[in-house]
């Protein structure tokens, strides 16, 4: 109803609206939406698809096929049954679209009539060809194409592609003497044996396109030729019921002022196919579940996106979501998205699951039985907040979140020496523990100069020796943009392109190295990075050199500054920390809601882009300009999501969200970080680490680098050392993690030693058995045992009359093995 009523407002402010008033003194709302209300048609082959649109007070539908189209001058132009209009003569007309009492009205201008329209290799063959997969990655489009025909993937080198097309294999695919008998077409439309099967019919618009081109010449490109500067679709936002079908609409925006409806020669994705699945000639049909997908329409390397929401069959008074618990703004924009999908949230999480959750997400470890009893006892309405706050102060805290990022930024020591890995492991802790700003940190690492033997930073620019190595990191790490595939063609999700990669590699160009350089597996030797004055970057293909540009918005430089050896990567980062630079405060602040909350809003946390959005984007807006505003303070941005009402409920799931898994309606239970869950384990038993190459007692969130020897961190997901940073850890379980805790020696030894911390409390304070079962369960699951728990574990003490610390060990194995210890609940 919010979604409805919203839209309602809309409408009446737009006008176009028939109200119909009930008896009950309510206002309904009936439109019909027409897209595009205003064509121009030039040349005889040209052609508009319409869709209409019926907008109900409760729903919207698709109905083009439904409605009656009476045009004022039938001799101008014509339209099918399925709304496509064609010219058949120069003339304005309109069209009036009808479905009962409600109509719209379409305006049409026809010109040049009389000619076909001029066909372009770039506008109008290529987009085909990727449309119809002919240049995508299975097929000719792949490193060597197929069957003896290459082409650029997606299209991204058209040099290349109209060479291959029209001087490769004799000619023989382009046949100008006889265009029907060119191997393009033949094989296109089944007419000769072909693997891709039949992608081009004889009666299709685009086998006629093809066949016009080749007619006239096949030229490369044509008189004034126009560049392609957007794409727009239509719609851009639907609601669905379940096993709904919409047509989607692309038009084309060109340089010199015209459009052109591309739909029949984009290609559709969609990120959700189960949810939501589209068609080649874009048709999209939701499927019988609820949930969201964002359809993707690719054209020409230009990208438009129609998100779908399929709302929760049923109802939920409005007073239910109006009446929900709100901490902050955080709690505002999960309520309003769960509204949208007639999703309830889960009710709040006991107080010991979330001093236990808090403990664990903000300082890494579990709570201690008395900072639990504590949290439990205190009757205070903000507990919660002021619990926060003291965990963000302890020193744990540093080694905790300096170790996601070393996961990221730390490199193989034997690639680039052990002691710059050292130097940068401990600049990375320093920053956290200065509780230095993300803004700062970011400037630190992009702009670092000086002895990797130092400065730290300085190993970065070790480890990354290339302009092009560099982008790759920096774009996914500090904006959340992955362009690895913009290195070698157009990327094909996004709007990036070669030249977008290298202009932004080219801020890279001038670091400067002095030493002897790497030599692996011992590269032992020191090395100084510096601004040098000269340095450039080429594009791949065309050989220009290219000027450093970002990769949205401007960086502007002097003649001077071009000239000398002034930071390059000082400008950069000025435009990256900017607070106008949405993309930076974003992608930071969905890494730390991911760690958080167990789900980023953009999975995976770094990969920002149109056709990969947030589950909840006015959310991670709000939580990117409350960081900037913050002055990217990161202890204020774990606060502002700890003390949200959203963070403390229960994972248990209600009858109307159990099928959620991305909109927040309960905790997502995630699998204990693995330096997390073997710390916890040392702390239970009081049994100290012993790593090789760290002092004894040393925390597993403290090692340098994951070189250092551990069989139990290896399985729990560490990352392999020899991989290239950004390294990403899976949360998945697996069966060799559970194998691992039954049977690890380590394990065993630490449970079952007769020194270990219960055995200390039974030796110490000679404890009843039932002290003892509470003791374990509140350092294993941070609450007291249920009557039945205790009545079992009881027994096993009654079993073992005189061997107390063993009965304790089984127990305290047996709590071990547990989903409700090795996860966050």
């Amino acid at each position: 109803m919010f979604f409805r009523r919203f839209l309602i407002l809309i409408l009446l402010f737009v006008g176009g609206t028939d109200l119909i008033v009930d008896g009950t003194g309510g206002v309904e709302a009936a439109e019909l939406e027409v897209f595009p209300t205003d064509l121009k048609l030039r040349y005889r082959t040209d052609l508009q698809r319409i869709v209409v649109v019926l907008h109900e007070q409760d729903h919207s539908r698709e109905v083009t096929n439904d409605v009656t189209f009476e045009l004022s001058d039938a001799s101008i132009a014509k339209v099918s049954e399925n709304g496509i209009i064609r010219p058949s003569s120069n003339g304005n007309t309109t069209i009036q679209v009808k479905l009962g009492d409600l109509q719209n009205e379409i305006r049409v201008g026809v010109t040049d009539y009389e000619l076909e329209g001029p066909v372009s290799f770039e506008l109008h063959i290529q987009p085909i060809l990727a449309a119809r997969g002919c240049s995508t990655g299975p097929c000719h489009g792949k490193a060597r194409g197929q069957n003896g025909f290459q082409l650029s993937l997606l299209g991204f080198d058209s040099e290349f592609d109209f060479n291959a097309l029209t001087r490769e294999a004799r000619g023989r695919r382009i046949f100008p003497a006889s265009p029907k008998e060119s191997l393009l077409l033949k094989k296109g439309a089944g007419h000769v044996p072909h693997g891709g099967g039949i992608r081009l019919p004889d009666d299709s618009d685009d086998y006629q396109t093809i066949l016009r081109w080749i007619q006239s010449g096949a030229p490369r490109e044509i008189e004034e030729e126009p560049v392609l500067e957007s794409v727009e679709i239509f719609p851009t936002d639907r609601v669905m019921i379940p096993m709904e079908t919409q047509q989607l609409v692309v038009v084309a925006s060109y340089s010199d002022g015209s459009k052109r409806d591309v739909t029949g020669q984009s290609a559709f994705q969609s990120n959700e196919s189960v949810v939501v699945g589209v068609s080649d000639q874009g048709v999209i049909k939701s499927g019988p579940i609820p949930g969201e997908a964002t359809i993707m329409a690719r054209f020409m390397g230009a990208i438009a996106t129609c998100r779908v929401l399929i709302p929760l069959a049923g109802s939920v008074p409005e007073q239910y979501y109006a009446d929900l618990p709100r901490n902050n703004f955080i709690d505002d924009n999960v309520w309003n998205k769960l509204q949208l999908l007639g999703i309830t949230a889960s009710d709040p999480a006991e107080d010991s699951k979330i001093v236990r959750r808090l403990f664990i997400d903000i300082i890494g470890r579990l709570p201690t039985p008395e900072e639990t009893q504590q949290y439990v006892n205190d009757t205070a309405a903000d507990k919660r907040d002021k619990l926060v706050d003291w965990l963000l102060e302890q020193p744990e805290y540093v080694d905790h979140w300096a170790n996601k990022w070393t996961d990221l930024l730390r490199p193989n020591p034997y690639r680039v020496g052990i002691k710059a890995v050292l130097n940068y492991d401990n600049w990375i802790r320093q920053a956290f523990r200065e509780n230095r700003p993300y803004d700062e940190f970011v400037r630190g690492l992009v702009t670092a100069e000086g002895s990797t033997f130092r400065n730290g930073a300085s190993t970065l620019f070790r480890d990354r020796r290339s302009p092009d190595e560099v982008t790759t990191l920096v774009s996914q790490l500090f904006l959340g943009i992955r362009l690895d595939c913009a290195k070698c063609h157009h990327h094909p999700f996004e709007r990036w392109s070669q030249e977008d990669f290298y202009s932004f590699a080219a801020f890279f160009a001038r670091v400067g190295r002095k030493g002897t350089g790497l030599s692996p597996p011992i590269s032992g030797s020191e090395e100084v990075i510096m601004e040098a004055s000269s340095g450039s970057v080429s594009h791949p293909l065309t050989g220009a050199v290219l000027s450093p540009r970002p990769l949205y918005g401007t960086v502007e430089f002097s003649e001077t500054e071009l000239q000398s050896d002034y930071s390059m990567r000082g400008k950069l980062a000025d435009w990256m920390v900017s607070k106008e630079n949405s993309y930076f405060g974003k992608v930071m602040a969905n890494r730390v809601w991911a760690d958080m909350m167990g789900r980023g809003l953009v999975e995976p946390v770094d990969d920002l882009r149109a056709t990969n959005p947030a589950t909840n984007e006015p959310l991670l807006s709000a939580l990117g300009e409350y960081f900037a505003e913050q002055q990217y303070d990161i202890k204020e941005l774990i606060g502002v999501i700890a003390k949200s009402y959203v963070y403390g409920l229960s994972s248990e799931p209600t009858d109307r969200n159990i099928a959620d898994t991305r909109n927040y309606s309960r905790h997502y239970r995630v699998r204990l970080r693995a330096e997390v869950l073997l710390d916890a384990i040392t702390d239970i038993t009081g049994m100290p680490n012993s790593f090789s190459a760290m002092p004894y007692g040393s925390r597993s969130n403290q090692i340098w680098t994951h070189r250092v020897t551990s069989l139990f961190l290896d399985t729990f997901g560490r990352p392999d050392p020899n991989q290239d940073p950004p390294c990403e850890r899976t949360p998945d379980s697996t069966v060799t993690q559970i194998l691992h805790l039954m049977n690890s020696p380590e394990l065993h030894a630490k449970v079952t030693d007769s020194s270990n911390a219960i055995a200390k409390l039974i030796d110490n304070q000679k404890a009843e058995p039932a002290e003892i079962i509470e003791r374990i369960y509140l350092l294993c699951y941070s609450r007291q045992p249920d009557s039945e728990e205790l009545e079992i574990c009881r027994k096993i003490f009654e079993e073992n009359p005189a061997k107390p610390k063993d009965a304790a060990s089984y127990i305290l194995w047996a709590l071990i093995n547990t989903p409700e210890f090795t996860l966050k609940d």
